[in-house]
């Protein structure tokens, strides 16, 4: 279990677990069934990926409305008088060409090995508006870094707005390996066939794993539970006691 320690100067930022908001971004309530229309939720690699880091919320009562004119950036809202706190007024600025920042009053500490790592909201990839902020991934190594950061985001195209809510998640923050510790071999001959096999014996008892959770979506799309019922008995295999 790992811990991380956090500082904030806006509370309205509200880090928390990521939440797969269901009716919300993540889709509607509909059961996985014949006729149903598929939603987010309805993936487990999805949901999995969806909740697996920390989301921060607009802090603002004004609404921004992002664009782009003549390759420019355009910052709409009306932000009023610099409050005077001594954080930058407006919070976001042009950047370069095609993006712009956000100064974010959160310092969240993590070990030394570890560090942050900056992501558009998962709500981006379920957006039917294609209207959620674009945050542009960083790596921080925040353990001997305590200044407060500024988060770059990608300017959308020409006739697109993306729209900064009051309220709103607006992007995703997960805690990965400060440093990427792996290398990529090829397999052997037995471990290749023994995925193989593998992978075949799914193949073949597919029709058995999927018993009675095959279902045809409203688009005519066809699912299946092959995937979450062994996601499930590898997830309680894991938790048996003496379990590697």
């Amino acid at each position: 279990m790992h811990t991380v320690r956090y500082r904030y100067f806006e509370p309205r930022l509200a880090p928390r677990r990521t939440k797969l908001e269901v009716p919300g971004w993540g889709g509607e309530p509909e059961p996985r069934r014949d006729g149903s229309h598929e939603h987010p939720w309805h993936c487990i690699p999805f949901s999995e990926a969806a909740q697996y880091g920390v989301e921060l919320f607009y802090p603002f009562d004004t609404e921004l409305r992002v664009s782009q004119r003549d390759r420019r950036v355009v910052l709409d809202a009306d932000w009023g008088p610099d409050p005077g706190t001594g954080i930058n007024w407006p919070p976001f600025r042009e950047f370069g060409e095609g993006y712009y920042t956000y100064q974010l009053l959160l310092d969240l500490k993590v070990a030394d090995d570890m560090a942050l790592l900056t992501q558009p909201h998962p709500r981006f990839y379920t957006s039917a508006a294609d209207d959620v902020p674009l945050a542009v991934p960083a790596l921080l190594r925040t353990s001997w870094w305590p200044m407060i950061s500024f988060i770059v985001f990608k300017t959308p195209p020409q006739g697109r707005t993306h729209i900064f809510r009051p309220g709103e998640p607006f992007m995703q923050i997960l805690f990965v390996q400060a440093e990427p510790d792996f290398e990529l071999a090829p397999m052997g001959e037995e471990e290749a066939a023994e995925r193989e096999l593998r992978d075949r014996r799914i193949y073949a008892s597919r029709e058995t794993l999927a018993k009675e959770t095959t279902w045809t979506s409203s688009t005519n799309t066809v699912f299946d539970a092959t995937y979450r019922n062994i996601y499930r008995a590898a997830r309680a295999r894991a938790k048996e006691p003496g379990a590697k």
